[in-house]
């Protein structure tokens, strides 16, 4: 497929899946140029203690003894003393450059380990594939880069040492401990100055990566309409987004039960709330519904909020099988919940005895509007 059908930014989706298989943006030059700098600048603030060091394991490696000569064990001895002493000398050096090679290697992708990134793939031995990589844009780049680090290096080589050659030729008066001192220090601040070269390369490679890893990612719209299929196709997607659509739902119409005027209930298995404005020509609109649980919850919510409950079984399915939310109540339905609300009204305010003394209206539902508890039609089987 031509990268130029390629045009869209990657999803997250292609970057996660990308990360599995060990695709990350990396940089190979600022890892070379951290483990660098760093190992040299150690050699430059260490120079001191590693050549005076050295000295003495050098003294102590010529001096023999009768037990040395005589006992090749002891030779063996002296001889691993020697290593591990040497390489104590080293361990700063060592140390601070592993732990800077981790650190500059995650920088720019972050740390990824996986299974895929190192398992064997025949398509690598493909020989034509493997001339289209080494003809390809990369190795090209590649090449440049080795180019440019060469002459930079080199270049900043011969001045370094130009500009230290006078002092060079001092190395040859002082005494041994003073030349091996003042040599260390000579050769870092040249190592460190021509090896400054490499930053300049990985500054200009870091934003390269990036820009290529990203470019390579890009996907065409049709993989993006294949994938949100793919990702919409999953049972388990899609009964996770149904779950979190009820859930916004329901949490969105227990919000609009505090504008209910009433709450008609079954009393306990069906809740419908119904708002009706005195001054508006427009029949009561249904607010919220629920059955069992959510109708507890709407019981709850309405009690919370000092909004009457009215018992009337009958006109409560009637309500929760015809009529959706926000949805006016039908027609055929107006009598009965404007007795209902008129009940309302006339005891809204009043004392538990005064209540007492209001006469409670019956509603009536129109046959076609009986309901079971299952939502069947009463006359029906």
């Amino acid at each position: 497929m031509s990268d130029l059908e390629k045009t869209e930014e990657p999803t997250s989706r292609r970057l996660s899946k990308a990360r599995e298989e060990g695709q990350i943006a990396r940089s190979v030059e600022l890892s070379a140029a951290a483990v660098t700098l760093v190992g040299i600048g150690s050699i430059y603030f260490l120079g001191d203690f590693i050549s005076e060091s050295l000295l003495n394991l050098m003294k102590s490696a010529f001096r023999f003894n009768k037990n040395v000569i005589e006992n090749p064990l002891e030779t063996l001895i002296t001889g691993a003393v020697l290593a591990v002493s040497t390489f104590g000398v080293f361990m700063p050096i060592f140390l601070g450059t592993v732990v800077v090679a981790f650190i500059s290697a995650i920088m720019l992708g972050g740390f990824n380990f996986t299974v895929k990134g190192v398992s064997l793939r025949f398509s690598k031995l493909d020989p034509i594939e493997g001339m289209k990589r080494i003809l390809g844009q990369k190795a090209l780049v590649e090449l440049v880069k080795s180019l440019a680090k060469f002459i930079l290096v080199l270049s900043l080589l011969l001045a370094s040492t130009y500009a230290v050659f006078d002092n060079l030729l001092y190395l040859y008066f002082p005494a041994v401990s003073q030349a091996v001192s003042a040599g260390s220090h000579i050769f870092a601040r040249v190592a460190i100055f021509s090896a400054s070269a490499l930053m300049i390369i990985a500054f200009c490679d870091v934003p390269y990566q990036k820009h290529s890893f990203l470019k390579r990612m890009r996907m065409t719209k049709q993989e993006i309409k294949d994938e949100l299929k793919d990702i919409e196709g999953r049972p388990e997607v899609r009964a996770q987004i149904r779950r979190r659509q009820r859930e916004i739902a329901q949490a969105k119409m227990l919000k609009r039960i505090k504008d209910a005027d009433v709450i008609i209930t079954n009393p306990e298995h069906f809740a419908i709330a119904l708002e009706y404005d005195i001054d508006s020509s427009r029949p009561p609109i249904l607010v919220a519904k629920g059955v069992d649980s959510i109708a507890f919850k709407i019981r709850e919510v309405a009690e919370r909020h000092g909004i009457q409950l009215f018992q009337a079984p009958p006109l409560a399915r009637a309500l929760f099988f015809t009529t959706e939310l926000e949805e006016p109540i039908p027609e055929a339905l107006y009598r009965p919940v404007a007795e209902v609300i008129a009940y309302i009204y006339s005891i809204e305010g009043k004392s538990y005895r005064e209540t007492k003394q209001v006469k409670k209206p019956v509603p009536h539902v129109p046959h076609e509007y009986h309901f079971t508890q299952e939502g069947n039609r009463e006359n029906e089987p």
